[in-house]
């Protein structure tokens, strides 16, 4: 993997990210469907030292100093490693030539980390079982992991042009 892979993998990751953000302010902004508040992922985190993995409810649980910094950075670190792990599957060269298919798909298997991971430890179910509305929420979350998946290929279209 060589240094210019690397450093593209971090941008098109950062940029996958914020075009994903970006789709949840609009969901927000226009039908008012808030979306997950990243300073529950940093109380998350930061309970795991202590041992604390799984939650009742995160909003709950008692709050961490810099919890929302520790959020947002794990968001984005978390967006970088996914881009990182597309372009070594590929050996950089989706990202010499990208393409549509592997990074909607990323996006959509990406879905597992949520689903089964994430929504059950902060409380919300299996794929958001235990939420008001599962099937916004599971849709929610599809469209967010989708926007992520083509942020990853706008990104890296952009890319493509300015890395050798």
């Amino acid at each position: 993997m060589t240094m210019h892979a690397i450093l593209g993998s971090v941008v098109v990751g950062v940029g996958a990210t914020m075009v994903s953000d970006l789709w949840n302010l609009l969901l927000k902004r226009v039908l008012g469907i808030p979306s997950l508040n990243l300073c529950y992922l940093g109380r998350w985190l930061l309970h795991m030292p202590a041992g604390t993995f799984k939650h009742a409810s995160i909003a709950a649980a008692a709050p961490k100093a810099h919890e929302c910094v520790v959020g947002w950075v794990a968001h984005y670190t978390i967006g970088m490693v996914f881009a990182l792990a597309l372009v070594m599957v590929t050996s950089g060269e989706w990202l010499a030539r990208p393409r549509l298919l592997p990074a909607l798909l990323v996006g959509v298997v990406t879905l597992v980390f949520p689903f089964f991971v994430m929504q059950p430890a902060l409380g919300l179910g299996v794929a958001s079982s235990r939420t008001p509305n599962p099937t916004l929420a599971r849709l929610k979350s599809f469209m967010t992991h989708f926007s992520f998946g083509l942020g990853l290929y706008l990104c890296a279209l952009a890319v493509s042009r300015l890395l050798p």
